[in-house]
This record gives structure tokens, C-alpha cells and sequence, in this order.
């Protein structure tokens, strides 16, 4: 693998395939659970077909994938053969949320190859939104990740939305058993049933901002979000029912603290199920093997 170069300097107009990448990738970071965004480390998410992981429920909030045809497309005429449509991911997601910085938030290692193969059943690995701590500690441990890795990057959802069918189970049936999370603020419960009834309807957007007023910021608002239980998503209250989430919760409260922490976990969860080499191939269209 080789990094990266053509880092843009402040103040600098970025180029109009930037801008694409830029958008699919606030898509991508932003879906239900923060590993799952960021998944294609292999490309297999972006393979169309039936039993294939875009199929699969934990995929189905993923959007704008026409983005990445379109970025792809561009990078075929000017350079065919040469960026895989696993970098064209990584390196978007580290556009997306440096952009705003006018400046790299950290190097991305270049030289992945997309994988031939995507099976469903490799989904169902994905962190829930359903998970409780232990579950989803344990989830990002198989991924080499810490408690530290899994709140820092639990912080891309300060970013985006979510859909509605993450969140519904957390107002109407709690665990099966009816009612709504204990481990929820009222007052923002009842935000959430306005957004997303329990029958939806033709003027139910169907989508809830994972950080209201932050959506279109990547900053430390997440983190005021879940002290005050007030995360979208279950996943997100979870990160208080442990005594060193909490703690590091509290620590990524510090701008500083947040990205540096941001950038070496990214880039840790970046490196997991690279393939090079030989292996795999470069595909001509992200959406079907060469």
C-alpha cells in the first residue's frame, strides 16, 4: 500500500469528483451503526445481486450509491484500472469529514483491491442497532477495536440519519415487551413518535437525524446528545451503561480529544478486510465483478 498524496491546502476550491465523493460518503458514514458505514473495506457492499450483502437489513439504510457510479465512472476515463472502488470509499469518507476543516484529518493508505464475492450472511456480523454494550463492545473486538475505538467512532453520528425502522423498536415495542426505552428522554420519545409513527403514513419522511441541529456538522454535539439520552438509536444509549464508555463519552466532550481519536480509530477500522495484492481485482463497475 502507498498513502495518499494531492492533500488539498485551506482555503482551496475542491474539484467537482471531490465534491461527489464528499456526498455519498455522508450518506455511507452516517447509516445505522458506525462500523456499518464503513464496511466496504473490500468493496463486497457495493456488489448488486440477490444473497449479496447489499441485500441484506443492516444495508438497506445505505444511499447514494449512484455517487459512487458517478465518481467511479470519472476515475475509469481519466485513469481505467487504477482506483478500486474500496479506496474510492476510504478515501471519501476521509474527505467528508475533513472537509469542513479545509485540511486532511488523516492519511489514507491507497492500494486496496475489491473483493469478487459478497454473501449476505457476512452482514449479520455488523453490530446491531438492536445490541446492548457487552454485545457491541464485543462486536468491534473482533475487529481489533477498542471501547476507546467504539465511542470515538459511534461519534459519525453526528452526522446524517437513520432511518425510521432502527428507532421504531425503541418507542413501541422495547425488547418485545412493548413501551418505550427506559434509557430514552422522555420529552425526545415524543420528538421521535411525531417523526416516526407507529403506523406510518404518505407524509412520514421515514428518516430521524441521528444529532438534531448537527446533522450537517461533524463536531462533539453527539456526545452532549447521548449524556442527555437523547441518541437516536439504542447503540447510542448503550455507550452509558459502561463505566470506561462513559468516561470516554465525557473526554470526547474536547474537540481535540474527539478527532484525534476519530482519526486514529478510522484509520484502524480502515485497515480491517483490506485486501492487495494479487488478491481481488479492480473493478471497472462498482456494482458486478470484472
Amino acid at each position: 500500500m502507498h498513502m495518499a498524496a494531492g492533500t488539498r491546502t485551506a482555503g482551496s476550491k475542491p474539484p467537482s469528483l471531490c465534491l461527489l465523493l464528499l456526498v455519498h460518503a455522508l450518506l455511507l458514514i452516517a447509516s445505522s451503526t458506525a462500523a456499518a458505514g464503513l464496511q466496504g473495506c473490500d468493496a463486497s457492499v457495493l456488489l448488486d445481486g440477490r444473497g449479496t450483502e447489499k441485500a441484506a437489513l443492516p444495508n438497506q439504510s445505505l444511499g447514494g450509491l449512484d455517487v459512487v457510479d458517478a465518481a467511479k465512472a470519472a476515475l475509469e476515463a481519466a485513469c481505467p484500472g487504477t482506483v478500486s472502488c474500496a479506496d474510492v470509499v476510504a478515501l471519501a469518507a476521509r474527505d467528508a469529514v475533513s472537509f469542513q476543516f479545509r485540511r486532511s484529518l488523516w492519511q489514507v493508505e491507497t492500494g486496496r483491491r475489491d473483493t469478487r464475492f459478497s454473501d449476505e450472511a457476512h452482514a449479520t456480523d455488523l453490530p446491531s442497532f438492536l445490541f446492548v454494550f457487552t454485545q457491541l463492545r464485543d462486536s468491534f473486538a473482533k475487529r481489533g477495536l477498542s471501547v476507546r475505538d467504539l465511542v470515538a467512532l459511534s461519534g459519525a453520528h453526528t452526522l446524517g440519519q437513520t432511518d425510521c425502522q432502527f428507532v421504531s423498536p425503541r418507542l413501541y415495542k422495547f425488547q418485545g415487551n412493548g413501551g418505550v426505552d427506559p434509557f430514552i428522554d422522555p420529552g425526545y420519545a415524543r420528538e421521535l413518535m411525531r417523526q416516526c409513527p407507529a403506523t406510518p403514513s404518505s407524509s412520514s419522511l421515514g428518516k430521524v437525524a441521528l444529532d438534531p441541529g448537527s446533522e450537517f456538522r461533524f463536531d462533539t454535539s453527539y456526545y452532549a446528545t447521548v449524556k442527555a439520552n437523547r441518541g437516536a438509536l439504542h447503540t447510542d444509549a448503550v455507550l452509558l451503561h459502561d463505566d470506561e464508555a462513559a468516561r470516554l463519552v465525557d473526554e470526547m466532550h474536547d474537540q481535540g480529544k474527539f478527532l484525534t481519536a476519530f482519526a486514529a480509530s478510522i484509520q484502524k477500522l480502515g485497515a480491517f478486510g483490506v485486501i492487495a495484492g494479487n488478491q481481488g481485482e479492480i473493478r471497472r463497475n462498482c456494482h458486478v465483478v470484472n
